[in-house]
Formats: C-alpha cells, sequence, structure tokens
C-alpha cells in the first residue's frame, strides 16, 4: 500500500502522505517512502516549487506506536549510527531530504503535527498552517531526543528557551503560538490552498533565479563567514544576469504579461 504519491502538475509537485487512516503516523515504509519521494525531486528540473501536505484529519501524528515497539527490539547502535543518507540516517533524512530538493517546499500543516511529522515540516522551507492545527516535540514522552533532523533545523526558526521548552516539556502548542514562535510562517483557514497558491505563484519567478535563492540562503545559514556569503551572492548574481530565465522577465515585465519559460 502506498504511503506517499507525488503528482506534478504545472511545474509544482504535490507530494501527499497517504496513511490517512493511521493520521500519517511514521512506520519504516513511510519513513522509506518519504525519503525516496523527496530524494525523487533533488535531480528533477522541471518543478520549481514543492507543497508537501498529508491526507485525512492531520499532517503526520509522529512515529507510529506499533514501529516503535518493534524498534525496541532491536540494536540501537545498529539501527541509529549508521550514516545511510549523507551525514543522516533514514529518520533523519526523512527531514533533511527536503532542504537538498533545489526548490522550495511548502508544508500546509492541519490537525497535528507532533514528533516525526514536525520534524518533517520543519524541513520545509515554508510552513502553512491552519489556526488549530497542534505542534509537539514528543520525544521527551517516551524518555527520548529529538533526532530527526529536529537540533539542525530548531535553531535556525526559534529560540533556545522556546526549544527547551518544548523538548523538555513535549507539551503540544498551537499553531498562532508556533507562528509567534517562528514555527509556523504563517496562518490559513485553508491551509493547503494558501500552500499551492504561494507554490504557483513561484512557479511564475524565473526557474533559476529561484534555484539560486535556494542555495544562496542555505549558504547564508550554514554558518558560513561573511567574505564566503558575500562572494556566493555576487556569484550567483553573476550566473542569473543576462541569461535566458532573467531575458525573459525583464521582457515579461515591458510588455506587461505573464513571464513564459518553457
Amino acid at each position: 500500500m502506498a504511503r506517499v504519491t507525488t503528482e506534478i502538475e504545472n511545474h509544482v509537485a504535490h507530494v501527499t502522505l497517504v496513511r490517512g487512516d493511521k493520521m500519517n503516523a511514521v512506520d519504516p515504509e513511510m519513513a522509506e517512502a518519504i525519503v525516496a519521494a523527496g530524494e525523487a525531486l533533488v535531480g528533477n528540473t522541471d518543478i520549481r516549487a514543492v507543497v508537501l501536505s498529508g491526507q485525512g484529519r492531520s499532517f503526520c501524528a509522529g512515529l507510529d506506536v506499533a514501529s516503535f515497539a518493534a524498534f525496541a527490539q532491536t540494536d540501537p547502535v545498529e539501527r541509529i549510527m549508521p550514516r545511510s543518507h549523507g551525514d543522516a540516517n533514514l529518520m533523519q533524512q526523512v527531514a533533511m531530504v527536503w532542504r537538498d530538493v533545489p526548490v522550495p517546499v511548502i508544508a500546509a500543516l492541519h490537525g497535528v503535527a507532533y514528533g516525526a511529522g514536525l520534524q518533517l515540516a520543519l524541513g520545509a522551507d515554508i510552513r502553512i498552517a491552519h489556526p488549530e492545527t497542534k505542534l509537539a516535540i514528543m520525544e521527551a514522552k517516551w524518555g527520548l531526543v529529538p533526532d530527526m533532523g529536529g537540533m539542525v533545523l530548531l535553531p535556525r526558526l526559534v529560540r533556545s528557551d522556546v526549544i527547551r521548552r518544548m523538548t523538555y516539556t513535549a507539551e503540544p502548542v498551537s499553531a498562532r503560538q508556533g507562528a509567534d514562535w517562528g514555527l509556523v510562517t504563517e496562518l490559513s483557514d485553508t491551509p493547503l490552498d494558501a500552500a499551492q497558491q504561494m507554490a504557483r505563484g513561484i512557479a511564475g519567478r524565473s526557474p533559476s533565479g529561484t534555484r539560486a535563492a535556494k542555495r544562496l540562503i542555505g549558504i547564508a545559514e550554514s554558518g558560513a563567514d561573511a567574505a564566503q556569503v558575500l562572494y556566493e551572492e555576487s556569484r550567483e548574481q553573476a550566473d542569473l544576469i543576462g541569461k535566458p530565465d532573467q531575458m525573459e522577465i525583464i521582457a515579461a515585465n515591458m510588455e506587461g504579461r505573464a513571464p513564459d519559460f518553457d
């Protein structure tokens, strides 16, 4: 049974978690499917944006409890420590793969985004949530620590005290609180519609310009020193100026029409 589907329409990839009967809880098959969906988009030169969403009542309720019990019967060192995906293991790659996708990824959140689900959402560039969505770092409930990329992604978004509160208590917070803290980009009563509309808008921008912007932001967030960031700004810009995508944008603006990059 499929765990994730990907449909590409008008240069937007719609990636949907389709384990709705389990609130899209992550079992090993779901983890593999999420990573495979992301990796399949890394080299796709046709896409210009991605919308990541969940089927049914929730975006993702976290780790599947039955899978958690099965994991407890195996050697944690052998399961967790091998770096199977570059710097990451499989579960970490569930979140981190979306930073490897070279175009903006917009997560549409509803219901709950708990544990694995929240860390998956953190891998997106942008998070649009229904105001009643609940967010939580749930690992402390099970005597564990966040281990799906959360400690790479959270410090880029929120204050240390927020990370500590959510990690120590495992208490859910509302999307409204999450927006105040920086976990949520914006609120919408129809988050999937809002995410799709944003993706369509991005798809109408210069494809090469958008990809360059994501690369540049990644470098700026990586801890690179000012000299390197300034150099990369100039290098990316030099690679864009006067090239076909930029010339089409100029022509479209001058002629009062939508650009055509196809």
